[in-house]
């Protein structure tokens, strides 16, 4: 299942750098603006990956709260 999210970028010292605004703590870089895409999609899936393995095991639980 494919799903959409923001990314935003900046150059710094001539590389990109950018995040996922919509995902926190999902960052990266590339010397080239699909190299930073590339980059972004793995550590997305790397850290989806991490939490399915480690949720269960920690007895984590999930409630939508309006704040």
């Amino acid at each position: 299942m494919s799903r959409h999210f923001t990314l935003e970028y900046w150059k710094d010292e001539g590389w990109y750098v950018g995040r996922l605004r919509d995902v926190p703590g999902v960052f990266s870089q590339g010397k080239t603006l699909r190299e930073l895409e590339d980059n972004i999609r793995e550590a997305y899936e790397l850290m989806m990956k991490e939490e399915e393995e480690v949720s269960p095991r920690a007895g984590i639980h999930v409630k939508e709260l309006e704040v």
